[in-house]
């Protein structure tokens, strides 16, 4: 049970800027089984900026309320994520082979494509934020339920998303120089249950309708990252981990929007 403790506290050490203590062992190995518990890091994220959120709505307006939880996500996160899709925006958007790409991706400085993008990717997860703040259901106590769970549910099950191109996908850099190269091994089917555990207990906080467009949303696009990458680089790459974790966000922010009208498509006529 320890060295589950330490393989957890290794990966929120690793995905995220929180501090974790001294006593717990590092090594490349460690590294390669703690990215089982990336959606378990994504509980502690998700917390934090459902936490956020509700603390900066009871003052201020929900767009700005949102705005601020983004930030501290961010900054919990240290941009990790969001760093790998501006990379990712560039290399595929100003590569034209894949040795091309993967030295523009592993360019620390951020181009046109990677600014545009991630810039247009922030502004469309605050988007469907908001419309969840507006649209969502409160409990009891007054809370917005909705946008609670919304960010409870997709911060798990976007990195889910991402462990399972690890898991799918060879690694694309055949000189295993990325830094998230330890992470890049195939997981073992405990490992890969333990991950799945992680990123779809949150779906409970869901009603049946809204997991099945969450998560269909979610898979689509982890399905067309997946092709997309193995037709442009023949696998993956810590940043394209990165990115798919950013667009499977959105997209079961998305999902969680279109629920209703899957709903309304599904329920009997007359119902």
């Amino acid at each position: 049970m320890r060295y589950q403790l330490e393989l957890f506290l290794t990966a929120l050490g690793f995905f995220t800027r929180l501090p974790v203590p001294a006593w717990v062992p590092w090594s490349a190995d460690r590294l390669r089984h703690a990215a089982r518990y990336l959606a378990l890091v994504g509980w502690v994220v998700g917390l934090a900026g459902a936490a956020g959120y509700l603390a900066f709505s009871w003052l201020l307006p929900p767009a700005l309320a949102i705005i601020l939880s983004m930030a501290l996500t961010v900054r919990i996160t240290g941009a990790f994520h969001e760093d790998g899709f501006a990379d990712t925006c560039d290399g595929l958007g100003g590569g034209w082979d894949k040795a091309q790409v993967l030295a523009i991706m592993k360019d620390s400085r951020i181009g046109s494509y990677g600014a545009i993008g991630v810039a247009l990717l922030l502004l469309a997860k605050a988007a469907a934020l908001l419309e969840l703040a507006k649209t969502g259901t409160f409990g009891a106590d007054g809370l917005p339920a909705g946008i609670v769970a919304a960010l409870l549910v997709a911060h798990p099950l976007s990195r889910l998303a991402a462990t399972s191109l690890v898991h799918l996908l060879p690694y694309a850099r055949a000189d295993g120089s990325g830094k998230s190269a330890p992470v890049a091994q195939r997981l073992t089917p405990a490992g890969l249950a333990i991950a799945g555990a992680c990123g779809l207990l949150p779906l409970a906080l869901l009603t049946p309708t809204e997991a099945l467009a969450a998560v269909a949303a979610t898979a689509a696009v982890t399905a067309w990252c997946a092709r997309l990458f193995m037709r442009r680089l023949g696998g993956h790459t810590g940043d394209l981990l990165g990115a798919t974790q950013q667009l499977a966000e959105l997209a079961c922010y998305a999902g969680l929007l279109a629920a209703p009208r899957l709903a309304s498509l599904i329920a009997p006529a007359g119902a």
